[in-house]
């Protein structure tokens, strides 16, 4: 199924039927940003259901099954210029933006819970952007019958939530505080252990791992800092990429994978975790480099975003092989910054990492900006995140891909030597989307564009896609021959 605006059907139309030289003089039409009334553009997804956020933009979502009901959690960048503290709708009252609570148990009919307050200020200056949840049940040392939720307030501080009852959240404690910045952090619910972004005084960049035991979620423990050689107090000389965000294995598979860099200086780390946790703690270049068995450096102006770990794959091209038939592998996805193309494209790419000491990427993704001139189209154009469930429905199988003004791009991981993209969903764009600006020549130029910027899954096969743009929260699913694939009903 293909949906696109009647306008470049139109077009298109038009210029198959008056040839080649009527399509070149059509160009500059098609170039044309979406404008609101226009239909989504879709293959192989449909949209479900839908949520504005009360107009707040969205980072982080996490989707929770928590009882007999599926509960959406999501982060939120700061308010705008204009709207500094959108209202929240429940309450009459304008609140700076933080957590959303929605009840996604029906997706066709998502229901909004409750909002909590982020920290004051305008896009990354403020909000709540990143939220991990855990049941009490699973984690070792907490109340059996609650649920916890592990939010940033801002770049300041680590919170930790009773989302018990999801419409009506209880802050429980504040984990640390004082801090330079925050970001996507990593919580093992089996163990507690958690792996906050923070960027603690002293420390050379915004953003190094603290690792605490949330074990029990009302008495954290801290455990110890970690970051690159050169990140240290007291170190000296060039100082490394700052950190993005870590994905942990747990314990079972004794791994975390660390991605510095967002759109330049791109790092995958790979550590042990047992010597991480357990190992010599004082952050000495020594001991920084104790637990690593693993890195690949980007190039200069690549980043690493999100690295997400698919280890033990069988490629069935080798499967008559002797040896390597079965790989372990990390995806590395970019983040786009600049608008417009105004800096070097960020893609999403596969490195073999079977040799942990010698990982290599073997492929990449990217969206063909010709396909439909996104460079133009406004804002951001280029890789963000991917989902990170690991959830059988779609693991190791097919990803999704949050791709700013493209949207969100499903493709087919079975082969990571051969990524084939199986369906895009691009949102319309609404009343609510907010400009994207930029300087050309000393003059701003503003254009309103769909800024698809994380998405995640559930194990049901549903698709949650969140706007940077203001633009809400789109649930999609799989269609004809990318259901297949996904091996969906």
């Amino acid at each position: 199924m293909i949906m696109r605006s009647s306008f470049v059907y139109g077009t298109r139309a038009l210029a198959a039927s008056m040839g080649a030289g009527l399509m070149l003089l059509m160009l500059p039409a098609l170039a044309q940003s979406p404008k609101v009334g226009d239909s989504p553009e879709a293959r192989n997804m449909r949209l479900v259901g839908y949520n504005d956020l009360q107009a707040r933009s969205a980072y982080q979502p996490t989707i929770h099954h928590q009882g007999d009901r599926y509960i959406a959690y999501v982060g939120h960048h700061g308010g705008t210029v204009d709207v500094p503290k959108p209202v929240n709708r429940l309450t009459g009252q304008p609140e700076s933006s933080g957590t959303s609570i929605v009840d996604v148990s029906d997706p066709a009919q998502p229901r909004y819970l409750a909002h909590i307050p982020g920290l004051p200020g305008e896009y990354e200056d403020g909000g709540a952007q990143m939220v991990r949840v855990c049941d009490g049940k699973t984690l070792p040392k907490a109340d059996a019958s609650r649920t916890y939720m592990l939010r940033v307030f801002g770049g300041r501080a680590h919170e930790m939530w009773d989302v018990t009852d999801p419409a009506k959240p209880t802050l429980v404690t504040t984990i640390v505080q004082g801090l330079k910045d925050t970001h996507k952090s990593w919580w093992e619910c089996d163990t507690g252990i958690a792996y906050l972004v923070s960027g603690v005084e002293g420390w050379r960049v915004r953003r190094m791992t603290q690792v605490f035991d949330l074990s029990d979620p009302s008495k954290p423990v801290h455990i110890r800092d970690f970051g690159l050689v050169g990140q240290e107090p007291g170190s000296v000389g060039a100082v490394p990429t700052e950190l993005h965000g870590p994905i942990s294995t747990g314990p079972r598979g004794n791994r975390v994978y660390f991605g510095y860099g967002t759109n330049k200086g791109g790092i995958l780390q790979i550590v042990d975790r047992e010597k991480l946790l357990n190992g010599p703690k004082e952050p000495t270049p020594e001991n920084l480099r104790y637990p690593v068995v693993g890195r690949l450096d980007m190039l200069p102006f690549n980043g690493a975003h999100t690295v997400f770990p698919m280890p033990q794959m069988p490629v069935a091209e080798f499967v008559k092989d002797k040896d390597g038939k079965v790989r372990d592998f990390v995806m590395i996805v970019d983040e786009q910054i600049l608008n417009e193309c105004q800096e070097a494209r960020q893609l999403v790419f596969f490195a073999d990492v079977t040799i942990e000491a010698k990982p290599m990427v073997v492929s990449n993704f990217m969206v063909p900006e010709a396909s439909e001139n996104f460079c133009q189209r406004g804002g951001r154009f280029g890789a963000h995140s991917s989902n990170e469930s690991m959830a059988p429905v779609f693991y190791k199988k097919v990803v999704f891909i949050a791709y700013f003004n493209a949207g969100v791009r499903a493709v087919d991981v079975r082969n990571p030597y051969q990524p084939k993209e199986i369906g895009y969903f691009i949102p319309s764009i609404t009343q609510a989307t907010d400009k994207r600006c930029m300087k050309i020549d000393g003059v701003e130029r503003c254009k309103t564009a769909i800024q698809s910027n994380n998405v995640e899954t559930d194990d049901r096969g549903y698709i949650y896609v969140v706007d940077r743009a203001n633009t809400g929260m789109h649930i999609l699913e799989l269609t004809d021959e990318a259901r297949t694939i996904a091996g969906l009903p």
